[in-house]
């Protein structure tokens, strides 16, 4: 493998676009994933925001939840942003009822947990393994983690009000994920930091 690894980001839906610039403005070769063989010519993927039901729904329709699956079991670096932290848990709360998920990290995910697109709002959290100021991060419509098993790090709590310690980054192995959008602040240390974690694996 090359000293940069191509990344994937899967293009269901949501915020596939913006994650391939932040992806480019690092220098790191990045593809969008639609089908089964394009998880073949990545060495880690990123499953972004967006609506979680839908991208579930389409990963169904486009043959890809079982491919997905397979390469994330296999070992393939992931990393979930809001809805794709959503995809990549083992449970969910208030979920639709037929959801499915990619699954692999061992932990129970609250879907909208911190309330509607009108409840957005930022907060600096500091994350383990990103040097520097803590991070400005961007909560839509966002998920937390109600609870995670023995493998599963917490990376970063929210730090204040009523919504303080409720866990919003995690990492198990080679997944990562966040309940926030880091590819809406500018500031791209977590994408360098998941990476990191893509070099680290091969």
């Amino acid at each position: 493998m090359t000293a940069t690894p191509t990344v994937g980001v899967l293009a269901l839906q949501g915020d596939t676009a913006e994650h391939l610039r932040v992806l480019g403005d690092l220098g790191v070769p990045a593809e969008p994933v639609l089908r089964p063989e394009d998880l073949d010519r990545v060495d880690g993927l990123i499953l972004p925001g967006g609506e979680s039901t839908t991208m579930s729904k389409l990963a169904v329709r486009y043959d890809l939840l079982e491919p997905l699956r397979k390469h994330i079991g296999e070992g393939m670096p992931a990393y979930g942003t809001c809805a794709g932290m959503i995809l990549l848990a083992d449970r969910i709360l208030d979920g639709a009822a037929d959801q499915e998920t990619v699954g692999g990290l061992d932990m129970t995910v609250r879907r909208n947990a911190f309330g509607r697109q009108s409840e957005s709002f930022e907060a600096g959290i500091d994350i383990e393994g990103v040097d520097g100021a803590p991070f400005e991060a961007v909560f839509i419509r966002a998920p937390w983690v109600e609870s995670v098993g023995e493998r599963v790090r917490v990376l970063g709590q929210t730090p204040y009000g009523e919504r303080a310690g409720r866990i919003v980054a995690v990492r198990q192995g080679g997944l990562l994920a966040t309940s926030f959008h880091p590819e809406l602040t500018g500031d791209p240390r977590i994408h360098r930091l998941f990476v990191d974690m893509v070099k680290g694996q091969a």
